[in-house]
C-alpha cells in the first residue's frame, strides 16, 4: 500500500495553457520527489487589449510519501 499526498501549484505561462502545467510541475518537481499524476483542476487567463496575456492554471500534484 502507498501513501500518497496532494499539493495545490499555480502557476503560469505567456504560450498556453499546457506550458503553464509544465510550469508547475517543474516548479514542484524541484522540491517534491515520487511525482505521481497532475490534475489540472482550473483554467483562467489574463486579456490584455483583446488577447490573451498571460495563461493561468490551478493544478493539483500527486505525489507518494515514503
Amino acid at each position: 500500500m502507498a501513501v500518497l499526498k496532494v499539493i495545490e501549484v499555480l502557476a503560469n505561462s505567456s504560450v498556453s495553457w499546457e506550458e503553464a502545467t509544465k510550469n508547475a510541475l517543474e516548479q514542484a518537481s524541484k522540491s517534491v520527489k515520487n511525482i505521481r499524476s497532475v490534475y489540472v483542476n482550473e483554467q483562467s487567463a489574463t486579456v490584455k487589449d483583446g488577447k490573451i496575456d498571460d495563461y493561468r492554471v490551478n493544478v493539483k500534484i500527486t505525489f507518494e510519501v515514503k
